[in-house]
Order: C-alpha cells, then structure tokens, then sequence
C-alpha cells in the first residue's frame, strides 16, 4: 500500500491515464475528445460563479442511496469541500476522485467533509462510488441546478457525444433529462459559517483537475 508521501499527483496520474487512453482508444476518437478539451480551454475562461469570501448557496441533494444531504447540516460540524464533476464515463473525473479518494482520512482528519456533485441519477452516482471504492456523498444535481451557483453549465458538443455512441458508451442514459448539460469542473472549500474559503477551476479543458494538496493546504490554513 502507498504511503501518503508515495501517492503520486493528479498530474502523474494523468500521465498514466493519457498513455492508457492512447492504448485502449482508436487514435480518431482521442482527437475528438482532445480537440473538444481544447476548444472548451478556448471558450471558457471566466469560470467560477463564486469566489473566495463569498457565501455558499445552500441545497439539498440525493446522495447514491437516495438520501438527502444538505449543505447547511454538513456544515454544522464541518467544513465542506464541495467538488463539481461530470460523470462515471469521464475517465478524468473517475481519476480525480480516486486522487481525492487516496487523502480522505487527511481531509477528515483536518475537520472537512468531501461531497461530489454531477448531474447523474443517484443510480449512476452509486456506479461512481462502487466503481472507485469512494467513502465520501456523491450527489445528483438533477438539471445542474446547484452547480449553476458555482460553476459554468454548458452543453456537451455533438461531436464527443456522437464518438460515445460510437464506442458504445450511451452518453444520456447516465441522465435524467436530454439537456446534454454539464459543470465545468470547479472545487470549493467551505468554511462551517458559509464562506468560501477556497474556489478553483483548471480552466475549460476538463483533463486538468485541481490537485489534493491545494485542498489540503486550504483546510489547513
């Protein structure tokens, strides 16, 4: 087992991940996906809907079993980090929360809460946890609801959709709407009395995520 100073980044980890994808995927279908990750880097450059300061929105969310989680009773006994993903079929996102998923007992340990947010069903939501051993609420926001208070919504590209289908990955059956919708990736810490103490995003192209330690340092100042 890794000890935590042997844990590698997200960025190693991508690495790995990028020359997995390389292997596993025809070389037409990456291009797709990586001119769409380029384009979105282009198009989306003022990205957060909140900053550091500002007060969090409160909502109320069904977790993977159905549960409702609301923020404001999370953060009665805790800080909050807050992590706005895409979906299961997101190889990046399966990355970054099995990346945060390594640190949990560090994030818990300096007194915080880790819940993910995507617009999935709670079915698909409980695909995510089982498939990554996560131990932390991943929550549905059905129509991105929540995310639009913190993060940019847009619409999934035909392009990436269609090269899904033809794969055989059924993007709109991880969804309860056909709006094709989704959160630019974004983080949040949030302190127990609302405020945000910590807001980021690595831009438009999804392939970059936040890393653990930046959570980490924000908690523990």
């Amino acid at each position: 087992m890794n000890t935590k100073e042997s844990l590698p980044t997200y960025q190693e980890a991508l690495t790995n991940l990028r020359g997995n994808l390389g292997e596993m995927l025809p070389k037409e279908a990456l291009d797709v996906f990586d001119n769409d990750a380029q384009n979105l880097q282009k198009e989306h450059q003022s990205i957060l809907k909140v900053e550091v300061g500002d007060k969090a929105s409160d909502f109320s969310l069904s977790n993977a079993s159905d549960k409702t989680i609301t923020l404001s009773k999370l953060l009665q006994n805790h800080k909050v980090v807050l992590v706005f993903y895409r979906g299961t079929w997101c190889p990046y996102c399966n990355l970054q929360l099995a990346h945060y998923q390594n640190s949990l007992d560090e994030i818990h340990a300096l007194g915080a809460k880790l819940v993910a947010i995507s617009p999935q069903t709670p079915d698909e939501s409980l695909s995510i946890k089982e498939k990554n051993e996560l131990k932390f609420e991943v929550l549905s926001d059905n129509g991105n609801i929540v995310a639009r208070n913190y993060t940019t919504v847009f619409k999934n590209g035909d392009a990436p959709v269609n090269t899904m289908t033809e794969l055989g990955f059924d993007f709109d059956a991880h969804y309860s709407d056909d709006s094709r919708e989704l959160p630019v990736p974004a983080v949040f810490v949030i302190n127990q009395d609302g405020t945000i103490a910590f807001a980021k995003a690595e831009g438009g192209d999804y392939r970059n995520r936040v890393e653990v330690s930046e959570i980490i340092n924000s908690l523990k100042s």
